[in-house]
């Protein structure tokens, strides 16, 4: 994610938090994006759930951000589901999306009926943790997975472009032509993904007259 998701995912419940605000924690040490070849953050969903860790403490406890960062160190600030190696794959239970995505069980089983997400093998990954976080901070706006069929349509459809561009390189069935397609796709998501936000902030923009 850039740090402009990250800051759209944290605002419902932080509506203090900023982008400066999350660059200060990142240059205290406290959490560390990738970076990009070009030079911009990139963070993963670890990386959300470490700020909403922070953020909370400090919002709730009053605590210096030093003491919060010896609590990190000994692993807080992740769902039970979430600790261990970083690098491992998440794969979280139905009980443990529950808990780790603060929602109940009829938003997940709407989540599914709606088909906005879906297990493999009974187990649910971060994709699936992200979808249902998100939509369970929508929900605070009266948004439901049922309103939110033409977000999954017009994604679907952003997904046919990433398709049409990386086919002819898998096609050539060449060494290393799925890691090219792999790499192709994650450039054009992240292109359509500020496309898309762009796009959404114009309209709404548009809608309040501004």
């Amino acid at each position: 994610m850039s740090i402009g998701e990250v800051l759209a995912l944290l605002q419902g419940e932080f509506p203090d938090v900023t982008i400066s605000k999350i660059r200060f924690l990142e240059g205290e040490g406290l959490i560390e994006p990738e970076r990009s070849p070009s030079g911009y953050r990139k963070f993963t969903h670890l990386h959300v759930e470490q700020l909403r860790f922070i953020l909370t403490e400090q919002r709730d406890h009053y605590l210096p951000l030093r003491v919060i960062k010896d609590k990190m160190a000994e692993g807080f600030g992740r769902p039970r589901a979430l600790q261990g190696n970083d690098k491992q794959e998440i794969r979280l239970s139905r009980a443990e999306l529950i808990e780790a995505a603060s929602i109940d069980e009829e938003t997940l089983a709407e989540l599914e009926d709606y088909g906005l997400l879906a297990p493999v093998a009974r187990r649910y990954d971060e994709e699936a943790l992200t979808v249902a976080r998100t939509v369970g901070a929508l929900a605070r706006f009266g948004l439901r997975a049922r309103h939110l069929r033409a977000v999954k349509a017009a994604a679907e459809r952003e997904c046919g472009l990433v398709e049409q561009a990386v086919a002819p390189i898998l096609k050539r069935r060449a060494p290393g032509a799925i890691g090219e397609a792999d790499e192709v796709g994650r450039e054009l998501s992240a292109l359509l993904l500020d496309l898309h936000a762009s796009l959404v902030r114009t309209g709404v923009r548009s809608v309040l007259g501004r």
